[in-house]
């Protein structure tokens, strides 16, 4: 029997795409929307419900846009940092912003596990304590492809539960979906993910990518060439032929990008994580009337009711 496994959630992937997902007619009683509340009290509940999960924690970003990678790559998420103020802030819809407290004090309430890393986003939360476990088997549950890079083999199996469709077309990735779906090699597709992605870039993170080299591109180069280093140490040497003139000359031109790119691509698998409390899944809700009143309060409806089935399970 697979042992049950431990489920890293993606907190921000999921309540932004609850939030967009379900409709701002579902309002508080004095008219406040809680669409993403709902929608990510209700995910949890499933998650609970089929993955039945023996430890659980909800990874949180204590910081979006983290020093070390604005440092190495001004552009990431340069185009998220909203106008007003000192433009430290993410861009964040006003009717998502006062659901986010809602959401952690209905974690808190059901006895679920944050954490956070100060000075580092979710990815790098999730990265280090996927990284880091030896016992269970672990499933991230998010809607980012940057996630992809964690799936491993060993030594306990790590694959992402990818809700970017929801969870009723969950897609399972591990190893050997990541390699098919990519055309990576299966024993190292985590890591080859991960530098095919600095290769292609992501505009929606502000990665710029080598100009001229699409996904299927940077894929074949990292799969012939084994690796990032080993694209960049043919480039390095004329008497390679097995990169063309053109793309020899388009990965010269993006060496400053290519040198500064892994850190930020890369997961902080080092990033120093605080747990707010121990991770098992409890036996049931840490305070039901607590939960309850924020029922009420709030007119969360059954999807108070099915989080609270869901821990009692």
């Amino acid at each position: 029997m697979t042992a049950a496994p431990l489920v890293l959630l993606d907190s921000a992937s999921l309540y932004f795409r609850s939030f967009y997902a379900l409709p701002d007619s579902m309002t508080s009683p004095d008219g406040q929307p809680v669409n993403a509340v709902r929608g990510f009290a209700d995910t949890v509940a499933r998650i609970l419900i089929e993955r039945k999960p023996s430890r659980l924690v909800a990874c949180l970003d204590a910081d979006w846009r983290p020093a070390f990678r604005v440092e190495a790559l001004p552009s990431y998420k340069a185009h998220r940092v909203a106008e007003a103020g000192d433009g430290s802030e993410e861009e964040v819809p006003d009717a998502l912003t006062p659901q986010v407290p809602i959401i952690l004090d209905l974690l808190d309430a059901a006895g679920l596990t944050t954490a956070e890393a100060v000075g580092y986003e979710a990815d790098d939360v999730i990265g280090a304590l996927a990284h880091a476990e030896k016992a269970s088997p672990v499933e991230v549950v998010t809607g980012d492809r940057d996630l992809f890079q964690l799936v491993r083999f060993s030594p306990t199996p790590v694959t992402v539960m990818y809700v970017g469709r929801g969870w009723n077309k969950v897609e399972i990735i591990g190893p050997p979906e990541l390699a098919a779906k990519y055309s990576l090699p299966v024993d190292s597709a985590g890591d080859a993910y991960a530098e095919m992605a600095v290769l292609r870039g992501d505009p929606s993170d502000g990665l710029p990518g080598v100009p001229g080299i699409g996904e299927k591109t940077a894929a074949k180069l990292i799969t012939d060439f084994g690796s990032l280093a080993g694209v960049l140490t043919a480039v390095s040497d004329p008497r390679d032929r097995r990169l063309t003139a053109r793309i020899r000359t388009k990965l010269n031109e993006a060496a400053p990008y290519l040198a500064a790119a892994p850190t930020v691509v890369r997961v902080a698998v080092d990033a120093p994580v605080v747990l707010d409390r121990p991770d098992p899944v409890p036996a049931g809700p840490a305070d039901v009337d607590r939960l309850l009143a924020l029922k009420k309060r709030w007119n969360l409806g059954t999807s108070v009711d099915r989080l609270i089935a869901a821990l009692k399970r």
